[in-house]
């Protein structure tokens, strides 16, 4: 290859990573050899795999199918606006977005005056209580 060339070729994992799907490349990485993703149809398990221009990429992100069709092939991670570039999301927009279903936290009902951690002066009056000592008014 020509060292002027821009290259045609990219490993995938690194091509994820450049386009910002994910925040370091052993994390693609990792995900590609977990077989959660298909390129062209094709489960794949190998993040060595060349991206090409014109490749459809399927991947679960998030609560989200992600379709990706590689446009072009990156040289750098750069910015947001210019990953974006390397792309093409063929996904379907939701009209409404999928929303997980959260548990209300508990409601807790206000505790009577009296009713929660005893004062230091009812302390005190217990161990005497305890210890069959007299209680002494302060």
């Amino acid at each position: 290859m020509d060292a002027g060339a821009p290259e045609t070729v990219i490993r995938l994992d690194k091509w994820l990573w450049y386009a910002r799907f994910f925040k370091t490349r052993s994390a693609a990485s990792k995900a590609i050899s977990a077989g959660r993703f298909r390129l062209d149809g094709q489960v794949m398990t190998k993040p060595h795999r060349q991206a090409l221009c014109g490749q459809v990429l399927t991947f679960v992100q998030g609560d989200r199918v992600r379709v990706i069709k590689v446009v072009a092939i990156g040289t750098r991670r750069g910015p947001a606006p210019e990953a974006a570039l390397l792309f093409e999301d063929l996904a379907p927009v939701e009209a409404t977005p999928r929303k997980v279903a959260k548990t209300k936290p508990p409601e807790f009902e206000a505790r009577g005056k009296g009713s929660g951690r005893p004062t230091k002066r009812q302390r005190r009056e217990t161990d005497r209580l305890k210890t069959g000592l007299e209680s002494d008014e302060d």
